[in-house]
C-alpha cells in the first residue's frame, strides 16, 4: 500500500489491508490521524493526554484487526474511540478529585490538630532519624527545613561556605533517605 492512498475513498482496501497485518497501511492510517485526532481528543482533555489516548486507540485499532469489518469507516470509528476514551478520562480524573476532597474533608480537622503530627508516630521514627545526624549536618538541615533559611544565609550564620551548607542538607537527605527507606510512600503520602 503507498503512502499516497486516499484513506477515505480506499478504506475498504484500507482496512483489508491492515487486517491482513499490513504495516504500512497502518503507518498510513496513523499519520494521517494523528494530528487531528490530538486535536479533536484536546478539546475534552489537556494536549499531553489526548496524545495518549490517541495512542491507545491506535494500538487498539492494531490489535483489534482482525476483527475490522470492511464495511466500517475508519474516520468515524477513530473519532468515536478517541472522544469516548477522553471522556472516561475526564470521568476518571473527576473521581479522583472527588475521593481526594472527601479524604480531605474527613480528616481536615485532624490535618489541622497540631497533635496529630505529635502524636504520629511516623513523626517520632522522623525525630528518631534526625537525632542520628551528626551535629552540625542536622543544624544545617533543620535550618533549612524547618526555619525555611537559603543555603547562604544558613552559611552566614555558621561562618561556613554555602557549598559547605549544600554539601550538609545533602547529607542529610541522604542518611534520611536510607535510615526512612521503609516509611518514605507513606510519608509522602
Amino acid at each position: 500500500m503507498n503512502n499516497q492512498l486516499d484513506l477515505n475513498k480506499d478504506n475498504k482496501t484500507t482496512i483489508r489491508a491492515i487486517k491482513s497485518g499490513d504495516i504500512k497501511a497502518f503507518e498510513v492510517l496513523y499519520r494521517t490521524y494523528f494530528k487531528a485526532l490530538c486535536a479533536f481528543s484536546a478539546q475534552y482533555i489537556p494536549l499531553s493526554e489526548s496524545e495518549e489516548v490517541v495512542q491507545d486507540t491506535m494500538i487498539w485499532v492494531w490489535e483489534k484487526r482482525e476483527s475490522l469489518m470492511d464495511e466500517l469507516n475508519l474516520k468515524s470509528l477513530l473519532f468515536t474511540i478517541v472522544k469516548n476514551k477522553s471522556l472516561n478520562r475526564i470521568a476518571h480524573t473527576e473521581v479522583k478529585r472527588k475521593v481526594h476532597d472527601e479524604i480531605i474533608g474527613k480528616y481536615e480537622s485532624e490535618f489541622s490538630d497540631p497533635n496529630f503530627y505529635l502524636d504520629n508516630e511516623l513523626f517520632d521514627i522522623y525525630e528518631k532519624a534526625l537525632l542520628k545526624l551528626p551535629e552540625e549536618i542536622r543544624e544545617c538541615y533543620l535550618l533549612n527545613r524547618d526555619q525555611y533559611m537559603i543555603h547562604k544565609d544558613i552559611a552566614k550564620k555558621l561562618n561556613v561556605s554555602p557549598q559547605t551548607v549544600n554539601y550538609r542538607i545533602s547529607q542529610a537527605l541522604k542518611i534520611l533517605r536510607i535510615e526512612l527507606k521503609d516509611y518514605l510512600t507513606i510519608i509522602f503520602l
